[in-house]
């Protein structure tokens, strides 16, 4: 059996058995990291150096690639029945740059649909361009052209599947990517220089001895299923080697399906740059940063002495069942997810700017509020599966316009969450300014897509839909939630 018939038999069962009592076990205290335990599991080796995927880049102004989803990826340098883009896990990195055009022809070698999103560009949702309603089947491609605006600004994106339904099982088969957006040589506030620029796309997933993803339970799917082990680049516990003084980028991109992240470096701080492809004003220091699932954030560090440095995720409670399911807690970690080793002769490098060239928020007020609900639930809308995942009372229909909006409108988006789970709202296209959530964690002040509203909890967020007509989505980013219907429309019209 391939590994995309095992995904489409596990959706169908998984959806089907919802309902059904769940094994406790998994439940609770899930595993933050891969040891090996457990019946049957496949164990990848450890401590390989940090490999970064291939690079695709633009030239002339246009990036034409092509990218073939199909089982049978490597992990760890093993054979699997992961998915991947062209034979790999995480599939190539696309680099462009503003006021480029990105041409993928994706084809589909699964045995179920998907699509293409890039995950943080501002790009036009419709037509062949981030359009989520676009439906690839097994053995078809598709042709997508992304134009890149002149103005966009240069940060860490990413790609990933979005075909409703199967998001979670084929983002955790291992289909994602790294999309950065590359800035324009000219004046300006200068980007940090460093001696190397990576990217660290960080996934999670389980395996059997035989190298097939392992099946979720239904409390998996309910909590958002997290794996066993948790990968870099696709490896696990990956070694990054390093020189004492001599400054890294690390572009951290939380692409996991529902596991959120609390990264540190030991004995060393943070310099945090950017969030979710946006400098910040000015470097600010970190113990650690947390990214829900869909974050990305770029950090700055500097070496210490010689010796090995764990880059480690504290443990993130993402809030429990309560009485619906059996009860369980979502916690993830702690885990170890790569060694630093510095070694070598030391160096002295420059000290990171005080500005960097930070996007300027949108001018005025917000012209109009609206108040968004993620709800979860026994029965209701979605009582053949057991549980209901709906925003405002209603589960995703394609067909459907959940919000209608005014190109060039200003917005005040409440989004309040009354279930136990917190869930990471994210919106397509159109970036957001967090002005504050109900826990008290401080704004940022840039624009970001994906924010992390606590579980009974609420996220104030001011959108500028100033650019780009046309319809797309805003969603749970747990995407086992999004997949079964926590997910609704919007229609920015000219």
């Amino acid at each position: 059996m391939s590994a995309a018939t095992s995904i489409s038999r596990r959706r169908a069962l998984g959806l089907a058995g919802l309902g059904a009592a769940a094994v406790a076990a998994g439940a609770t205290g899930w595993l933050g990291g891969f040891s090996g335990a457990g019946t049957g599991r496949l164990r990848l080796p450890a401590g390989e150096p940090l490999q970064d995927p291939a690079v695709a880049p633009s030239r002339s102004g246009r990036l034409a690639v092509e990218l073939t989803a199909a089982p049978g990826a490597r992990l760890g340098g093993q054979d699997t029945a992961a998915l991947g883009y062209n034979g790999s896990t995480p599939g190539p990195t696309l680099r462009v740059r503003p006021g480029d055009e990105l041409a993928v022809r994706l084809t589909n070698r699964l045995d179920q649909p998907t699509n293409l999103h890039t995950h943080g560009l501002r790009v036009s949702p419709q037509a062949n361009s981030d359009n989520p309603f676009v439906r690839v089947d097994p053995g078809t491609s598709f042709d997508y052209l992304y134009r890149i605006p002149p103005d966009h600004p240069a940060g860490t994106f990413w790609y990933h599947p979005h075909h409703h339904g199967v998001v979670a099982d084929q983002v955790f088969a291992g289909l994602a990517g790294v999309l950065l957006v590359d800035p324009h040589p000219g004046p300006g506030a200068p980007e940090p220089a460093v001696s190397t620029d990576r990217v660290l796309l960080i996934t999670d997933t389980t395996l059997d001895s035989g190298g097939q993803i392992v099946d979720p339970t239904a409390m998996d799917r309910a909590m958002g299923r997290q794996g066993e082990m948790v990968l870099v680049n696709g490896q696990y516990q990956p070694t990054i080697p390093a020189t004492p003084g001599a400054t890294q980028r690390w572009r951290v991109i939380n692409g996991c399906v529902s596991r959120a992240l609390a990264i540190g470096l030991q004995d060393h701080q943070l310099g945090l740059i950017a969030y979710d492809g946006t400098f910040l004003p000015a470097p600010a220091t970190r113990d650690r940063v947390v990214l829900a699932p869909g974050n990305r954030a770029d950090v700055v560090v500097r070496p210490g002495a010689a010796g090995p440095y764990a880059l480690r995720t504290d443990p993130v409670e993402r809030g429990g069942m309560g009485g619906m399911m059996g009860g369980g807690t979502a916690t993830s970690g702690p885990t170890t997810l790569a060694t630093m080793i510095a070694a070598g002769t030391p160096v002295t490098a420059p000290p990171l700017p005080a500005a960097l060239p930070a996007e300027t928020p949108a001018a005025g007020g917000a012209s109009a509020q609206r108040q968004i609900t993620f709800q979860m639930g026994m029965g209701g809308m979605a009582a053949a599966s057991g549980m209901s995942f709906t925003v405002d009372g209603r589960t995703f229909d394609p067909q459907r316009d959940d919000q209608t909006v005014e190109l060039g409108a200003i917005e005040d988006w409440l989004v309040t969450n009354p279930s136990p789970l917190a869930h990471p709202f994210h919106l397509h296209v159109w970036p957001f300014t967090v002005l504050a959530t109900s826990d008290g964690t401080p704004p940022l002040g840039v624009p970001q897509d994906v924010v992390l509203v606590p579980a009974q909890g609420w996220a104030r967020i001011r959108i500028p839909f100033t650019t780009h007509p046309g319809r797309s989505v805003y969603h749970c980013h747990i995407l086992d939630h999004e997949d079964a219907g926590m997910m609704a429309t919007i229609n920015v019209r000219a």
